[in-house]
């Protein structure tokens, strides 16, 4: 059973949808007693960091998703704020992060020619072989919307990488724990290839 934790930030339906239409079964929790009940964990997320934080914290998930996570090891992804809550801090605002991945979560500086946010399609390219990631296979392109981006401490994490102004981690992983900037939900033929890799592991 994959759980899509309900925190009160992030579209979930459509996370639920791709997992039903690909065969999977998934389940939106909203309460840190169902995350003992799964087997894999989906943690989504929109909007400001401090924010997203704040609500977990609400939801009295955080300490239940430390043990799910950092001693049960159980497998978990998350996307684009989900994700960048997964590192340690955001210059975005003051509180800490969850600290599960050693990067910090950073604003784009860029040229004029290039918009902020990054949204729309763009090119990922896999820099490492994982569960869900192959080095071997072609880049492929997902949905973006998004104006901060996770900047890892350790070149090893880096699980995909896109070009937007120059070239940021858009997917970290560090053992069971992966992180992705982008939207699979929202991308079609490679967000659905990417979460059946995921429904595998």
């Amino acid at each position: 059973m994959i759980s899509i934790i309900d925190y009160g930030v992030g579209n979930l339906g459509s996370i639920s949808n791709m997992i039903n239409y690909i065969g999977g079964q998934s389940k939106i929790i909203n309460s840190p007693s169902e995350i003992n009940e799964s087997t894999k964990l989906i943690l989504p997320g929109v909007g400001r960091y401090d924010y997203g934080i704040s609500k977990l914290k609400e939801s009295n998930f955080i300490e239940s998703l430390n043990t799910k996570v950092l001693n049960d090891k159980v497998p978990i992804l998350g996307i684009c704020l989900g994700a960048q809550l997964m590192c340690k801090k955001s210059e975005e605002g003051f509180v800490d992060g969850l600290g599960w991945l050693d990067a910090e979560v950073k604003k784009f500086k860029i040229n004029d020619e290039l918009r902020i946010p990054h949204m729309g399609w763009n090119f990922v390219k896999s820099k490492k072989s994982t569960k869900i990631s192959d080095l071997g296979q072609e880049d492929e392109r997902f949905y973006f919307v998004h104006s901060y981006y996770m900047s890892p401490n350790c070149d090893d994490d880096i699980m995909f990488e896109t070009n937007y102004g120059g070239f940021f981690a858009s997917g970290l992983n560090k053992n069971n724990i992966y992180a992705c900037q982008f939207h699979p939900e929202k991308s079609h033929k490679y967000g659905i290839s990417l979460m059946k890799r995921f429904l595998e592991i």
